[in-house]
This record gives C-alpha cells, sequence and structure tokens, in this order.
C-alpha cells in the first residue's frame, strides 16, 4: 500500500540515481563467480524533509560520525518509513526524532519534490553496497521564520552532530558541485568562506543574562554545532567543505550527501515556478 501511494503521489515528479550507483556498476560489469551480495536486504523506502523557512532557507543536519551509514554527512532529516505510514507522517516524526522540531498544525504546507535511489557504500571501489533505498523527498514550507524554528530546535545527539541553514545562494553553489560529472559547474565568486550567522552583531541585545545571551546567539547562527557534553556552539562551517564531492576511495569525509544536492536543485527549481 505505502509503495503504490508513493507511485500515485510522485507521478510525473523527477526520479535520478548517482552516476556511480553500485546497483547501475553492477549491473554493467560482470561479477566474480566468489561475489556474495547481501541477501534478504530488499529496497527500503526513506523520506526526507526539506524545511523550507518563511524566510527562504531550508535545514541540513550532519549526521554523527558513529552512525554505521552515511557518517558525518550533511543530509535533509528523515528516515525509514514504517509500515502503513503515511509519507508526510514519517517525515516529520523523523524531522521530530531528530532536532525535537515539530511544526504546528495549519503553519506549512508541503509538495514532493521527487525520488533518489541510494546505497552505501555509495561506490563500488567502497565495497559491495549493503543497503539499497529509494528515498522521497518533501518539500515542508513552514510560515515561521529561520529564528523561530530554531529557537526550538534541540538536535539528538545520537544522529546529529550539527546543523545548518543554506540560503538560495549557498544552496545553488552546493547543488553545482554535482557528484560524479568531469567539469565543474560555474560557482558565484560572492560565496563566503563559511557559514557562521547572519547579522550577529545588529540582532544581538546587551544586558541579558549569560544564558539567555547565549540562546539568542545560537538563534542568530546559521550553522550550530552539538560539543561532547551535548552542549550547542557556534559552527563556522568552511564552503570548501559544503563544495566537496564523493571521494572514490573509502573516507568519512565531511560533505553534502549526492541525494541531498539533488533535492537542493528540485528546491531551488520549486522556488522558480
Amino acid at each position: 500500500m505505502a509503495a503504490a501511494r508513493v507511485l500515485l503521489l510522485l507521478s510525473g515528479r523527477r526520479e535520478s540515481r548517482p552516476p556511480f550507483c553500485p546497483f547501475a556498476a553492477l549491473n554493467q560489469q560482470p561479477m566474480p563467480p566468489e561475489t556474495k551480495l547481501p541477501k534478504n536486504r530488499g529496497v527500503d523506502l526513506g523520506v526526507a524533509i526539506i524545511l523550507q523557512s518563511s524566510d527562504k532557507t531550508v535545514l541540513l543536519t550532519r549526521r554523527t560520525r558513529t552512525l554505521k551509514v552515511s557518517p558525518n554527512l550533511w543530509v535533509p532529516p528523515g528516515g525509514h518509513v514504517e509500515l502503513d505510514e503515511e509519507l508526510l507522517d514519517g517525515g516529520l516524526r523523523e524531522l521530530c526524532e531528530e532536532t525535537r522540531l515539530q511544526l504546528p498544525q495549519g503553519q506549512f504546507s508541503w509538495v514532493p519534490l521527487g525520488l533518489w535511489e541510494s546505497a552505501y557504500p555509495p561506490r563500488l571501489s567502497w565495497g559491495l553496497p549493503k543497503y539499497h533505498h529509494i528515498i522521497v523527498y518533501l518539500l515542508v514550507v513552514s510560515q515561521e521564520s529561520q529564528q523561530q524554528l530554531q529557537a526550538r530546535i534541540q538536535p539528538n545527539p545520537s544522529e546529529v552532530s550539527a546543523f545548518i541553514w543554506l540560503d538560495t545562494d549557498v544552496a545553488a553553489a552546493v547543488a553545482a558541485t554535482e557528484d560524479g560529472t568531469e567539469t565543474p559547474r560555474h560557482l558565484s565568486q560572492d560565496l563566503p568562506p563559511s557559514v557562521l550567522w547572519e547579522d550577529y552583531d545588529n540582532g544581538y541585545e546587551s544586558g541579558l543574562s549569560h544564558k539567555a545571551q547565549s540562546r539568542q546567539q545560537l538563534s542568530l547562527c546559521s550553522a550550530v554545532e552539538l560539543e561532547e557534553d551535548g552542549r550547542a556552539r557556534p559552527l563556522a562551517l568552511p564552503m570548501s567543505t559544503l563544495l566537496q564531492t564523493t571521494p572514490t576511495t573509502t573516507e568519512v569525509k565531511e560533505r553534502v550527501s549526492t541525494g541531498t544536492k539533488f533535492a537542493l536543485r528540485l528546491w531551488l527549481q520549486h522556488l522558480c515556478t
């Protein structure tokens, strides 16, 4: 039933996979007789939420380094869809589990963006794929601003080590660094060297308690990281990190996932419609 709803919901929507998808590579080349693929895995259904604030920024989270699948990657909140769970319900549940963020009913709208075929490991050069997912990206447009949403975010440290808000310019630059292509797309020369916070000096109020000052400081940040003790602090994230592509060798390199770049491109296209 869930699969049928996905097909109906996304009829006419874009679907894609990375050019180096290991399952495509396995279909195009013979495997040695001793090759053993994982058994009884099948293809799992996942959902990811592209959360857009009223000021047109979108939320990404960095997966912790200890996760066994896709560690240290920047992705939108998301995860598995439970049996007979509606896509939006599953996406909002994952958003809440990862960030403790709940969206008030009647204060957001949503639309499906597209489908993405995901594998881990992401390249055959990393080893045979162990996990296979179809990810449904949903755009959820909140009536609240980035600052209003961020004031309620409490990242789950077992899954999330940092989060960041991307504006359209930075999102376009990230989406342009398409993995698996030999020629990089043109990037704007006006990009900042790092993503930290916007208008911090103008927005900061004096005369507040230390705790209130820290809370206000974090509400003005575009990037926030969790320390080992669980406390949040502003993160100066180099733009070069966001523009990394998928390495050909096994590395737990901090970067934006290929599927996320695909979703960001769809989001930017949606803004133009």
